[in-house]
């Protein structure tokens, strides 16, 4: 660009003239690096110049080149310095930049490993404790009956699980290795019987919802088996969360359907405050424990107010004889073909379940079972057909049902029918008999298993 000006301004300068012909031009540095144009005009007379006046019209040359060259100068001067410190500002960022990423990129794998880090010590740390509560198992020998030297402990069968009351462990490996006698088992061509009887068999699990939130680790679910009111069906489905500190809502929803979007129809507001996983629908009411107490309630849902209350004799409560996983599960009230239950214990029975049968209407005790079994060694219950029967484990994913008590002859003994808690932390097992299914709540998740039960008398003590 500058080398092209500089060509027009000279060819400018070049003007034909008689007298620039016999001119010539000397362009030279002088010390200070500074270019100097010199015009000579031989003389026809002399040798020398004779007048210290120079041309007028090679003065305004002069001028003008010289005024050229400095803009020349300068032009060239800034193209080159504002060429590098562009290049030199754009590559400094540039590299402050790929810094900048590789040092954030460093930190994060630091976390990451810190993290892995401490996660593998935690697995370490947990590894070591199951391997010392294994090895402690396999030392500890099981415990025999014995008829000699002495009267057997409390007359009870060494087949009986709840033979050491202190020894839950025991009680489960026992369960898990006991087997249902042939005879137990329905002949061919009776497995759709749909009478009472003893049970045979429990389902896989069938995932009807997923809770969406940490009140949803636990909570009661069912569909009442005798609806009352026209208001509400058995196909109606309730649920209660029942973690925090007061809980009161019970939503309803119109269905299966309904309640698997998670679109209640109605949410009620109960009078006393839920505790534990505990309640139970039955013939258009809700029943449950009080928080704290061994009150229980009874929640009309078509007036949608508290129908009755009472005391159960002698409960214990709030953590004094809870099931095995703990969540003050002290008082679990259950419903089956013959009516209402409650599953509890008290100090006199020294933490043996106690089954009583009330009514539905007064909550009274009419009359009452001591079993055989520890409440805390067991994950759950519930009633079928007059029936007791415990659950195992409420983590391992296939455990067992493994003892029963029958309330027609007053006497239970040690089954082992195959039970999955798929989703290992089953806080929550109730029996609907309208729908032959029991309905759970395992770690977030609302299930029914199907079941089948024997011809009446088949198995019974």
């Amino acid at each position: 660009m500058w080398l092209q000006v500089c060509f027009l301004c000279l060819s400018c300068l070049t003007v034909p003239s008689q007298s620039q012909a016999q001119a010539s031009l000397r362009r030279a540095n002088d010390p200070a690096g500074r270019c100097h144009y010199t015009f000579t005009v031989a003389s026809p007379e002399e040798s020398s110049c004779t007048g210290s006046s120079p041309n007028p019209e090679t003065d305004g040359v002069l001028s003008r080149l010289t005024l050229l060259e400095a803009l020349v100068s300068r032009l060239i001067a800034r193209e080159d310095g504002g060429a590098e410190a562009g290049v030199g500002a754009n590559g400094e960022e540039a590299l402050q930049e790929a810094y900048t990423q590789v040092t954030g990129e460093r930190n994060q794998l630091q976390q990451d490993k810190e993290s892995l880090n401490r996660q593998v010590l935690e697995l370490q740390k947990r590894l070591d404790e199951l391997s010392q509560e294994a090895e402690s198992l396999r030392q500890r020998p099981c415990k025999q009956a014995h008829t000699s030297g002495g009267t057997q402990r409390e007359n009870r069968p060494a087949s009986d699980p709840a033979y050491d009351y202190g020894n839950g462990a025991y009680q489960e490996m026992k369960a898990e290795v006991t087997e249902v006698p042939a005879s137990h088992l329905l002949p061919e061509g009776n497995h759709n019987f749909t009478g009472c009887g003893e049970l045979q068999s429990v389902g896989d699990p069938v995932v009807h919802r997923k809770a969406d939130s940490i009140t949803g680790k636990y909570g009661v679910w069912l569909q009442d088996p005798e609806p009352q009111t026209p208001t509400y069906t058995n196909r109606t489905v309730w649920r209660i969360d029942t973690v925090g500190k007061d809980v009161r809502q019970l939503f309803a929803y119109e269905d299966m359907d309904q309640f698997a979007k998670g679109f209640p129809m109605k949410v009620l507001v109960l009078p006393e405050p839920v505790e534990s996983t505990g309640a139970t629908m039955y013939r258009g009411s809700l029943y449950y424990q009080r928080k704290r107490s061994r009150t229980l309630i009874r929640y009309d849902l078509a007036s949608e107010s508290l129908a009755s209350r009472l005391d159960l004799p002698h409960a214990g409560y709030h953590g004094q004889h809870p099931y095995s996983w703990g969540g003050y599960t002290d008082i679990d009230l259950a419903a089956d073909e013959q009516g209402l239950w409650a599953i509890y214990s008290t100090s006199k029975a020294k933490g043996a379940i106690v089954i009583s049968q009330l009514d539905p209407e007064s909550l009274k005790v009419m009359k009452s079972w001591e079993t055989n079994v520890r409440k805390n060694t067991v994950a759950n219950a519930f009633m079928v057909c007059g029936r007791l029967y415990t659950v195992a484990s409420y983590t391992a994913a296939n455990t067992t049902i493994n003892y029963m008590f029958d309330t027609a002859t007053g006497v239970g003994r040690a089954v082992a029918v195959p039970f999955k808690n798929k989703y290992r932390y089953n806080s929550m097992v109730d029996y609907n008999h309208a729908q032959r299914k029991l309905y759970s709540w395992d770690n977030f998740h609302m299930v029914t298993y199907d079941i089948r039960l024997g011809r009446a008398g088949h198995g019974s003590s």
